[in-house]
């Protein structure tokens, strides 16, 4: 089949990243930065939305689930949209979406229409991130993805950290419209940039859609995260949850099936999960997600509802774990073009372990400084962990198989935060309840809640063994490495 032929940046001889590399890098950074930004803005006003709309919490809630159920859908979609359409018009698509999806939200009217326009943000938001992967990752090249990665990364985890400042401030100072309204000049700046630095490239117009893939895999997305997001005030075999749940595991079985036997290229290639390399960063990403956003739902919690907080303070209480990921871009980015993956990221999953460990062990008397502390070192080693296994994922690849590589890890780690915050927020409720009923002190429920952060965490270390312990070398001839890439043509 044809191939969309991209034009990157021409490759420096001696490994530097040229201006023009630097320029796609900050245009696609700055264009995810909103749509990461509103997977964590919203939950802070969310009371504030109630009032307005004079709904229930439960209702309100769907602006959060109805956002996060269009991104699952839209995902696995990116990589045949980038190949047919090309990057660069897909990108732009679906920064223009999210972008009207944005003013719609401001402007809302009603719950319902909310919802609905919050819909619409995550279906164009969806893809930005995926696709800023697979440019990037082609781009770039082996000799040069860990520091790419180091930048691309960095919108990605600081979004639940100072997304909540940020609407805690809107929320407060000004009105609950502008959480939505920000993004406005942000987007318009994005896609002005992109439609002039962002490199031209060429569909494939015989790229076709693997629809039966579709209607199995963003279904059984949807279902499984919304199973997972009930879960959360259900209990993981409450009738409400559990239906939703299986329907969705059914669904991503028989894709898996569909995946593993078709002669046609795939909606997701599951076939690349043979490459180690990519395997292996693939299940890191899953079970460290389900680390971060599993104690990314508890910490605002816990220093509201224990330490007695307000937003903006638990918000700004999060800020040394930015802190601490910022140390790790400036060092380990360089660092992954020069050592092992494997070997920096068994580091950084022990560093993380150390700086989770405070707060599995948190009492009504534990000193907020050593918290602190302890925040920088989780942000140190997620930091440590995150950019050596994606740059390891992309390493081995061809760069056709970039696409659709980038949409099966970005749907691995939104399952991953999916996962993870379901689990820890079914064992705060059971622990909470069982607490009050014993007279318990509340930080023992957080303790406990803590505990199975850690252990995501230490399950993060049996994939981490699997990742490269050398730097791989660069693929000769990538663009014929296609049956290492286990990527088929498409008939």
């Amino acid at each position: 089949m044809t191939r969309p032929t991209p034009t990157p940046p021409a490759a420096e001889p001696d490994g530097r990243i040229d201006a023009q590399l630097w320029w796609l890098c900050g245009v696609l950074v700055l264009g995810a930065v909103t749509t990461l930004l509103d997977g964590t803005i919203v939950n802070v006003a969310i009371d504030a939305l109630s009032h307005e709309f004079d709904s229930t919490i439960d209702t309100i809630q769907w602006t959060v689930t109805g956002y996060l159920l269009a991104l699952s859908i839209v995902v696995p979609l990116s990589g045949w949209a980038m190949e047919r359409f090309g990057a660069k018009r897909m990108w732009l698509a679906a920064q223009a979406l999210f972008l009207i999806g944005s003013v719609l939200s401001g402007i809302a009217w009603s719950v319902e229409s909310l919802v609905l326009f919050r819909v619409v943000q995550g279906l164009g938001g969806g893809m930005v991130m995926p696709m800023a992967q697979a440019m990037l990752a082609r781009a770039a090249g082996p000799g040069r993805l860990g520091r790419v990665m180091a930048v691309v990364s960095v919108p990605a985890m600081l979004a639940p950290i100072i997304g909540p400042v940020i609407g805690g401030v809107f929320v407060d100072e000004l009105n609950w419209r502008w959480i939505f309204f920000v993004n406005i000049p942000i987007g318009l700046a994005a896609i002005v940039l992109a439609w002039i630095k962002l490199p031209a490239d060429r569909p494939a117009k015989d790229a076709r859609l693997d629809l039966l893939g579709l209607l199995l895999l963003s279904p059984g997305l949807a279902l499984l995260l919304y199973g997972a997001a009930e879960s959360g005030s259900e209990g993981f075999t409450g009738n409400g949850s559990l239906p939703y749940t299986v329907a969705g595991v059914l669904l991503l079985t028989g894709f898996a099936t569909h995946a593993l036997r078709t002669t046609r290229t795939p909606l997701i290639d599951l076939r690349l999960l043979k490459d180690r390399g990519y395997s292996a960063a693939v299940l890191t990403q899953f079970a460290l997600n389900s680390a971060v956003f599993g104690a990314m739902f508890l910490l605002p919690l816990y220093f509201q509802m224990d330490r007695g907080d307000t937003v903006l303070q638990a918000g700004l209480m999060l800020a040394p774990q930015g802190v601490g990921y910022v140390i790790a871009m400036a060092v380990v980015g360089k660092a992954t073009d020069k050592m092992g993956p494997g070997v920096l990221a068994l580091a950084g999953v022990v560093v993380t372990l150390l700086g989770t460990l405070p707060f599995a062990l948190i009492d009504q008397n534990s000193d907020q400084g050593l918290l602190a502390a302890a925040m920088v070192a989780r942000g140190i080693g997620v930091g440590v962990v995150t950019l050596p296994s994606l740059a390891a994922a992309y390493r081995s690849l061809a760069p056709a198989a970039m696409p659709r590589a980038s949409s099966a890890m970005n749907i691995f780690q939104r399952l991953g935060g999916s996962v993870g915050t379901a689990v820890v927020a079914v064992v705060l409720q059971n622990a909470v309840t069982a607490g009050k009923a014993d007279g318990a002190p509340l930080a023992e429920s957080f303790s406990a809640s803590f505990w199975w952060v850690f252990a995501f965490t230490a399950l993060t270390l049996l994939p981490v063994l699997f990742l490269p312990r050398a730097v791989p070398a660069a693929p000769a001839a990538a663009a014929g490495r296609d049956a290492s890439a286990k990527e088929p043509a498409t008939a």
